[in-house]
């Protein structure tokens, strides 16, 4: 059982969590790139897809290799609204990428996420909105370990995990490209519907339950920029968006982490080169561990998760 100075320590870290930056859309970015908070009012959309693609064919191929083709596609969207009193935000991010190896009995997936955010806000001052944030997350597939190349066990499923996320505090938006979102009241649900994977308790459920509801303080930091100096960097974006959780009933100190960041750089109208990675750390989530390397998992225990996407492909934007 948590301690109420357990509790009066976690505050302080939700607040100095707001210096570090966090990501949205590259389309948002590139909206802001020539226009002030103050003059986009009225309706913005934007829709950008990416499609990167790798193939590898060797034949009495001396130095040895392994044939292999690997895809990887995304697909960003955003509509927001803005007048003198309101600010709606709403984004769609999809990615799903596999690679597949000759003589691998299995397709790897190397990417799988669904995240869509609406947040309302009534503003309050200049630079300061009563918000509404809504935020849900899942995946498209079945995910797997693979102790070898002939054998795999499902961790993860369509639905399990999902997390959905709604919390009520105050948007700071010091500039177009800075956003900090801090909510004392948030309810946070993790789904695992997954018969099998519930069984287990995995994702910090119950064993047997199919979802785990929550109540604490969240934090979002949302940093977008493509202008930047000097003139050899005109066409790179960085985009970044931290989420820090905290609950409040249940070991308060152990902070929910995930940061998503993403380098951009168009290189023409149709070619572009991207570097996007994903850290998350969340006590509940037990990662299984090989101490010996023998291919079988020994024990379960928290890690930090990081996930480091490089792409170079064909990008189009409506």
């Amino acid at each position: 059982m948590s301690t109420k100075k357990d509790f009066l320590l976690v505050i302080p870290f939700l607040v100095i969590s707001n210096l570090i930056s966090a990501q949205i859309s590259e389309t948002v970015v590139k909206e802001l790139k020539t226009q002030s908070e103050d003059s986009i009012l009225g309706w913005k959309k934007g829709f950008v897809t990416g499609i990167n693609f790798s193939q590898t064919s060797l034949t009495n191929w001396a130095a040895g290799g392994q044939n292999s083709l690997s895809l990887a596609t995304m697909l960003s969207g955003f509509v927001s609204f803005k007048n003198e009193k309101v600010a709606w935000d709403n984004t769609l991010d999809i990615g799903y990428g596999f690679l597949n190896q000759n003589g691998v009995k299995y397709n790897k997936k190397t990417d799988d996420r669904v995240d869509l955010s609406t947040k309302y806000g009534y503003r309050a001052s200049k630079n300061i909105y009563y918000a509404l944030l809504l935020n849900f997350k899942t995946q498209m597939a079945k995910g797997y370990d693979y102790p070898n190349d002939s054998t795999r066990n499902m961790i993860s499923n369509f639905f399990a995990p999902a997390y959905l996320v709604g919390a009520l505090g105050m948007d700071i938006k010091p500039s177009s490209y800075l956003s900090l979102f801090v909510a004392p009241f948030t309810g946070k649900f993790t789904f695992v519907t997954d018969s099998i994977l519930s069984s287990t308790g995995a994702f910090g459920v119950k064993p047997g339950k199919e979802y785990r509801s929550e109540f604490g303080g969240y934090v979002r930091i949302s940093f977008s920029k493509a202008d930047f100096k000097p003139e050899v960097l005109k066409n790179l974006s960085f985009t970044t968006k931290v989420d820090f959780f905290s609950n409040y009933a249940d070991k308060p100190q152990n902070i929910v982490v995930n940061w998503e960041a993403l380098v951009a750089i168009k290189v023409n109208k149709y070619l572009n080169m991207n570097l996007s990675t994903m850290l998350i750390y969340d006590d509940k989530i037990k990662i299984n561990i090989d101490k010996n390397g023998d291919g079988t998992f020994d024990s379960k225990s928290p890690r930090v998760q990081f996930k480091e996407i490089l792409g170079v492909g064909l990008s189009v934007k409506l």
